[in-house]
């Protein structure tokens, strides 16, 4: 695998991937955390030294018992709904027909929607990010006992980048947990300090590749070496945690999740910030558009802004 420490890229794409006839590994040529001022931080000095150097970071006891259970509620009725199963925004696991995941659940529900918004959320991404934000992508991740499948290691951001021409590394994830997330129902994993490095995927993107990759990903996947390299480097953290657990994470942390064999769900809530300045474009690496329920282009609504006026 060749290494870029200083990146070689063109003006226009300083991320190339799925390009080159090996994997490639470009040094990060963006922030972490875009703010300096510790006046406006939403988050201690230690919390943000953790996410700068990891890559993300464990928020507990955000939520009030009582916002908890109106999440869960709304989370049970999305992954049962009959009417949802048969939207495009809902993709259902290979086989059983149990949905996967569903997209675009701010737009969906009203309840995800305030929730997108709440300013103890939206501080956080505006502190980190440096600006104001809105939101990229958001979905519900439904990982049925017995039937969940794995999500194979990969970035966020490369695909993103490649796909929906997300410029910088100037977004983040928020997955909040519904279900309890323990070490047996298919936790994510996060390898630490793979934030800094971007992996150069292998392999065209095909035409409208999000209708098979998003119940499995084949093409914009780090090579087993490079993986191997950052575990190397870093480990593995496992994301357990009860209910309501806030999993912040980096738009280029590498992470993933093994299937779920147990009887019990691993349903999450994710919401994808992303920076103002930092709005999509055309795709780096391919030659269609996924819809805008998968990455907001067209029906971009920046939130209020919590931090900057």
């Amino acid at each position: 695998m060749a290494v870029v420490q200083t990146s070689t890229a063109s003006d226009r794409d300083l991320y190339i991937s799925r390009t080159y006839p090996e994997p490639v590994k470009f040094s990060r040529q963006d922030p972490v955390v875009y703010s300096d001022s510790q006046k406006a931080a939403p988050l201690t000095k230690a919390q943000l030294a953790e996410y700068e150097e990891k890559g993300f970071l464990f928020l507990d006891d955000i939520f009030s018992p009582e916002e908890l259970s109106s999440l869960i509620r709304e989370m049970k009725s999305m992954c049962l709904d009959e009417a949802i199963k048969r939207r495009p925004e809902t993709i259902t696991e290979k086989g059983s027909g149990e949905v996967r995941s569903v997209f675009s659940v701010h737009q969906l529900n009203k309840v995800f929607a305030k929730l997108a918004e709440d300013p103890r959320l939206v501080a956080v991404a505006e502190y980190i990010l440096g600006d104001s934000v809105y939101i990229h992508q958001s979905r519900l991740n439904c990982k049925p006992g017995f039937e969940g499948k794995e999500f194979y290691w990969h970035s966020d951001f490369e695909t993103w980048h490649a796909e929906d021409g997300m410029p910088r590394m100037r977004a983040l994830s928020m997955s909040i947990t519904l279900t309890p997330n323990d070490h047996n129902n298919g936790p994510l994993l996060l390898i630490p300090g793979s934030h800094m490095s971007f992996i150069s995927c292998v392999g065209e993107t095909p035409k409208d590749h999000y209708l098979s990759s998003l119940k499995q990903q084949e093409f914009g996947i780090p090579d087993q070496s490079s993986v191997a390299d950052l575990i190397e480097q870093g480990g593995i953290e496992t994301a357990v945690g009860d209910i309501g657990r806030i999993i912040l994470f980096d738009c280029n942390t590498l992470h993933g999740s093994n299937g779920n064999i147990t009887p019990y769900p691993r349903s999450n809530l994710f919401f994808v910030y992303n920076a103002l300045s930092n709005k999509v474009s055309q795709p780096f690496a391919s030659d269609s558009i996924r819809p805008e329920f998968i990455g907001a282009r067209h029906s971009i609504k920046p939130i209020k802004s919590v931090i900057f006026n």
